[in-house]
Parts: structure tokens; C-alpha cells; sequence
């Protein structure tokens, strides 16, 4: 089913003002609905949008039916009544387990783990919403701390064909050689630029700097 919306250019941007301020007030059940609408808008199926948001694709679809029928009116999230659910015992060890083995084993395109980041992975995991000025608390009392991580190759210890080559096949050639010729080997050092960025802060065991990877 392809669900398909038309707005006017100050309507879209009253609605990309509502998702920045659902951003901001960390509000990831309203980011998501606002993200439906904007998936909607480029002409994406109710089945893309529920595998990107996470989501089923009756929540997409009621989502965009809301939204047909009241407008920004429908970008609304109020809290449930009474005491906010909080995560089970066995729910805080699997997320420690998640947060251990780094974002891009959880699926996440990125190696460091921000608050925000650890707010979706609660909420889509566990479907419990934590608030951002709490949810730094609460992974500090898990042994959690904000640190900066440092680097660690992912492809160094990996010999690729051409090094296996190099190092049965063409060095010990241009050895031989050389020794026929009595004749020097010159080796020439290159200069190199960081193709990674600047290292970032991320949740990690306290005491455990962590390491993220890099090519």
C-alpha cells in the first residue's frame, strides 16, 4: 500500500518546526509520528515505513489517517496516566548486553552511543520511554559512565590476497634479485591523511575506556 500526501510549503515547514521541537523536548514517540508523515510525503510504502521506523504498518498507516484528517492537530503525544513504566530486571540486563556490544551491532550506523541513541534503543526494544534528563541517572546507577573513546583498527589484522602475495611471492623475488645485482633497496615513506572523524564521547563501563572502530 503506497500512501501518498501533498502539503503546501508553509504547512511543511510548521511541520518541520513540530519535529524539531519534538527533538528537542525528547519526545521520540512524536519523532516518529512526524517521521511517518514525512516518509509518507516522498511517496514511501506503509511497509518502508514501518522497516525503517521500526514500527507495524497499521501504526503507519493510523498514523497518516490522523494526520489526513486533523492535521498537526493529530502530532500530539501525551503521556499515559499514572506511574511511567520502567524497565524489569531482566529488561536492564539485556539492555546492558545491548549497550556492551556497541551501536552497530544493535543496527545503529554509528560507533558511539549518545543519551539520545540509548533513548530509542529503550523505547523501540522495550517500548519504554524514558525522559533525556532522567535517563543519564538512570545508566549511571547501571555502572555507566560519559567518556571519550579512542580508536581501534577493524582491518589490520586481517591479511588481504595482495599482502599474502607480496609477502610469498614478490618480496622475497626482488630479495633474490637485488642480492644477484648487489644492488640497494630504498624504501619511501608517504604522507597520509585521517580518513575518520573526531573522536567522540560515548556511554561506556566505568573504568572501560572504549574503543570504536575504524578503516
Amino acid at each position: 500500500m503506497f500512501i501518498r500526501l501533498r502539503l503546501k510549503s508553509k504547512q511543511l515547514e510548521k511541520l518541520l518546526d513540530r519535529l524539531h521541537q519534538a527533538y528537542a523536548g525528547g519526545q521520540l514517540r512524536l519523532v516518529k509520528r512526524i517521521h511517518t508523515i514525512l516518509f509518507a510525503l516522498e511517496g514511501k510504502s506503509a511497509a518502508d515505513i514501518a522497516e525503517i521506523l521500526g514500527m507495524s504498518e497499521q501504526c503507519a498507516r493510523a498514523y497518516v489517517t490522523a494526520f489526513i484528517l486533523k492535521g498537526l492537530d493529530s502530532l500530539v503525544y501525551h503521556r499515559p496516566p499514572g506511574r511511567p513504566a520502567r524497565l524489569t530486571k531482566t529488561q536492564k540486563r539485556q539492555l546492558e548486553q545491548l549497550i556492551d556490544k556497541g551501536p552497530e551491532a544493535a543496527g545503529y550506523d554509528q560507533g558511539c552511543w549518545s543519551s539520545a541513541l540509548i533513548q530509542d534503543l529503550i523505547l523501540t526494544r522495550f517500548g519504554v520511554e524514558y525522559s533525556p534528563q532522567y535517563l543519564a541517572e538512570f545508566l549511571k546507577n547501571l555502572g555507566y559512565s560519559y567518556q571519550k573513546a579512542r580508536f581501534t583498527s577493524d582491518h589490520l589484522d586481517d591479511v588481504s590476497e595482495e599482502q599474502r602475495d607480496w609477502l610469498k611471492n614478490r618480496w622475497p623475488a626482488l630479495l633474490r634479485e637485488a642480492k644477484a645485482k648487489k644492488a640497494w633497496i630504498l624504501f619511501g615513506d608517504e604522507c597520509s591523511f585521517a580518513q575518520w572523524g573526531s573522536l567522540s564521547y560515548t556511554w561506556a563501563r566505568r573504568g572501560r575506556q572504549p574503543t570504536v572502530p575504524t578503516s
